[in-house]
């Protein structure tokens, strides 16, 4: 599953970006404050709901971040490590696990905000939230980081595929490490001067005609959601 805008109609598709995005931080600030298993627990319900509600398969959601999942695992694995007996502290390591899956809660939210959201309208977003240069900046910005990512990501596929046909897997594993990294990097900065060539050619500006935000009823009951996960933060 690639990390990009997916056309439908389900009620997370028909919010407004800045109702969903003020969904994303409240979960992000309610994450932080209740770090303990049953508060993790009360966010893991509402997150699988909100994974529901937008269509985001939450098995292949984290696929796409298996590349970052040994970094969550190595966490907790290293911090409970000892360098004696009894050589693992299973309540060292409790904390940092915890704080591991609250990332993988963020990330799916982060998912289904991406696969429900065109990236022009979370470009508007961030100028209305950060008005000025500075928003054009960020919002053009995270524009491009959205639309850049799921291309990289495919070429990196590609040289995988194009790698295990060439019977690269027996190869050793420094030595495929290499060439995907060689190749990846190539690949990226060829694109990136396409990528530039291609805004210079359409006369990129900083003040597009951008698609015009419409809140709607529906946003309110999100919008409630929001407070309500700010509020249990707080208290």
């Amino acid at each position: 599953m690639s990390l990009r805008y997916v056309a439908g109609d389900t009620p997370v598709h028909r919010l407004d970006p800045r109702t969903k995005l003020f969904v994303q931080a409240s979960v992000a600030v309610a994450a932080f404050a209740h770090t303990t298993p049953r508060g993790l627990a009360a966010l893991t319900t509402f997150v699988g709901g909100v994974c529901w509600l937008a269509a985001t398969p939450v098995l292949a959601s984290l696929r796409t971040y298996r590349a970052f999942l040994p970094f969550l695992v190595a966490g907790p694995l290293v911090e409970g490590a000892t360098l004696g007996a009894p050589w693992f502290v299973p309540g060292d390591a409790v904390t940092p696990a915890l704080a591991s899956y609250r990332v993988l809660l963020l990330l799916l939210v982060s998912t289904a905000y991406i696969r429900t959201t065109r990236v022009r309208e979370s470009r508007v977003a961030l100028q209305w939230l950060l008005p000025g240069r500075a928003g054009v900046v960020l919002g053009a910005g995270v524009g491009f980081v959205l639309r850049f990512l799921p291309v990289l990501r495919d070429d990196l596929a590609t040289i995988r595929a194009a790698m295990d046909a060439r019977l690269g897997g027996e190869r050793s594993l420094r030595e495929r490490i290499r060439l995907i990294g060689v190749t990846g990097l190539r690949r990226v900065f060829r694109r990136a001067d396409r990528f530039a060539l291609a805004l210079r050619a359409r006369c990129f500006a900083w003040n597009p005609t951008l698609p015009a935000l419409d809140p709607t009823w529906r946003d309110v009951p999100a919008a409630v959601v929001g407070v309500a996960l700010l509020a249990w933060a707080v208290a």
